[in-house]
């Protein structure tokens, strides 16, 4: 995993995680603390249906109390309930009074569970429903729920039972009031609480149930035509939806997402762009270290950022100097080590040319001492020998002297160099010299003579790597990329002649080796030495069979 995908995915747990555990924490706790809002409010009104039920329980007994006083007190009821007359007025009497007390169900019955009279049904005259009065008579708190018949439909009615007694007889009223929407609907002020009548006969769908908050109020519930006169327990469910609570939900849910998704395109873009701020400045860091060698410290690694990455560049730049100072050391003591095989193979070179002169000598002193006419013809006969020797020592001199001249730092024009070296070497040469030089070159920080002598082994190996055959050797400078603010020049001479293997390459830059009959080794070597001491880079590029190129990067002359 890279360094940039490291810092995508820690921004996106950073913002995703937080952000999921916020959204959760929010979805639960509102639920909660609606559904328990809820759950108050269906309480509260289950406490009020209480309230109202006894409230009107408490109304319908002093209704019925005070048919029962007026009842009591009617002679012409008492007439017709004990002897049998006026039996109209006695029929009508319960509907009146039923709507003249405010009751909606009025049922007055004698002592036997004969229906006297009432308020719905004339012809239910002499019926007998013993039932029911015993039922309410058992009912706790005094009220129960029935269903009463009328003439539009069954109905549902709050009742109670009060009684009286003339002439000996116990007369039973049974009264009440509706139990219908209306009443239902005056209980709930609020339009999100539903108010229902469950009956023992009813049932009810269990989503129903799970999809709302409940509160419920038992009521004894009996029906008017049972005549075992069993109570069985009714309820009044209060109960609240949490349809809104699902709906807000599903609302938070899209906004949770629509906010998750605009902090996650938010998290990837400064991700990114703090990605690429970090990544591409290490990118670099990394490429230019990626550069440094032994012949290549000349590396620059400015920076001004004030950062880590700022600290890291001047560090690396630090490390850079360091290195080069100790390349610097290094290269003085290979300087020196060469200088002890230089100067043991200038040893052995000098003792290679005055053994013969010395051997000359001894003979000239023995004829002198032996044969002192003959001296004059043995120096004759000897005399080549000499000199042979001293040209041999000469130009052992000469070419030890062209080794390493003494720099000079000064600027430089490449141009004018390269056209005289071409000058001088292409006159003498076998093979077709070319020059493609740039306009406008600047100056290099060089001694002239160190880039002359540059010049003249690089072009002598070119020329003698084409043995014999005809080819051509290419002399190019062009201006390079400017390294620490400082221009470049780039040097390159290019050949078609046989190349080198991986193994001659890998040695072309060791003192005193060669792949030429009668070569030094030490050509390459000088070279290498002379542009590491102008602060320059060497490179080669090479192939078997297809040519090489030296290639030179100098830096310029400071403006």
């Amino acid at each position: 995993m890279t360094f940039r995908t490291r810092i995508l995915v820690g921004f996106g747990v950073v913002v995703f995680v937080p952000l999921a555990v916020f959204g959760v924490r929010v979805r639960t706790e509102m639920a909660s603390r609606l559904t328990a809002e809820y759950q108050q409010r269906v309480t509260t009104l289950a406490a009020v249906i209480r309230a109202h039920l006894t409230r009107d329980g408490a109304a319908i007994a002093r209704r019925l109390d005070a048919l029962t006083n007026a009842i009591a007190a009617d002679n012409r009821f008492r007439a017709a309930a004990l002897q049998g007359g006026d039996r109209t007025y006695l029929l009508d009497y319960a509907g009146g009074a039923m709507r003249f007390a405010g009751l909606s169900m009025l049922q007055i019955q004698d002592d036997q569970g004969r229906i006297v009279s009432s308020g719905h049904f004339r012809n239910e005259y002499d019926r007998l429903e013993p039932a029911l009065p015993r039922a309410l008579a058992a009912a706790q708190g005094g009220i129960a729920l029935i269903r009463a018949r009328t003439p539009e439909a069954p109905m549902l009615a709050i009742a109670r039972l009060d009684s009286l007694r003339l002439a000996g007889r116990r007369f039973t009223l049974v009264g009440g009031i509706a139990l219908d929407s209306s009443y239902l609907a005056a209980l709930t002020p609020d339009s999100e609480l539903v108010v229902a009548v469950r009956l023992p006969t009813d049932s009810v769908p269990a989503a129903a149930s799970a999809a709302a908050v409940l509160s419920e109020v038992s009521l004894p519930f009996v029906l008017e035509s049972d005549s075992g006169g069993v109570l069985r327990p009714a309820r009044i469910v209060v109960s609240h939806s949490l349809g809104s609570v699902t709906a807000l939900r599903r609302g938070v849910d899209v906004a949770f997402l629509a906010a998750v998704l605009l902090a996650g395109a938010i998290a990837l873009l400064l991700g990114g762009w703090l990605s690429l701020r970090i990544s591409r400045p290490l990118t670099a860091l990394a490429r230019k270290t990626a550069q440094i060698d032994m012949d290549r410290l000349d590396v620059a690694f400015d920076s001004e950022r004030a950062d880590e990455i700022g600290a890291l560049n001047r560090l690396l730049g630090t490390m850079t100097e360091r290195l080069r100072a100790g390349a610097a050391n290094l290269r003085e003591a290979e300087r020196r080590i060469a200088m002890g095989d230089l100067a043991r193979q200038v040893n052995h070179d000098i003792k290679n040319g005055l053994t013969p002169i010395r051997n000359v000598f001894r003979h000239f002193t023995e004829t002198a001492t032996t044969e002192p006419d003959r001296l004059t013809a043995v120096f004759r006969e000897r005399q080549g020998t000499v000199e042979a020797s001293i040209s041999y020592l000469e130009n052992l001199a000469g070419n030890y002297a062209r080794l390493y001249p003494a720099p000079a730092r000064e600027p430089c024009d490449v141009t004018q160099v390269i056209r005289e070296t071409i000058g001088r070497l292409g006159a003498n040469a076998a093979v077709e010299l070319r020059a493609d030089l740039a306009d406008n070159l600047p100056l290099i920080c060089a001694d002239q003579l160190v880039l002359r002598r540059i010049l003249e082994n690089l072009v002598g190996n070119a020329v003698d790597s084409l043995e014999a055959r005809p080819g051509t050797v290419t002399i190019s400078a062009v201006a390079g990329a400017p390294t620490n603010g400082r221009p470049t020049v780039r040097i390159t001479v290019a050949d078609t002649g046989k190349g080198m293997t991986q193994v001659e390459l890998d040695r072309a830059f060791d003192d005193f080796y060669s792949t030429k009959p009668g070569g030094t080794g030490l050509g390459l070597s000088i070279v290498r030495r002379l542009v590491l001491d102008a602060n320059g880079v060497l490179r080669v590029e090479t192939q078997p069979g297809a040519g090489s190129r030296f290639i030179v990067d100098l830096p310029g002359a400071a403006a």
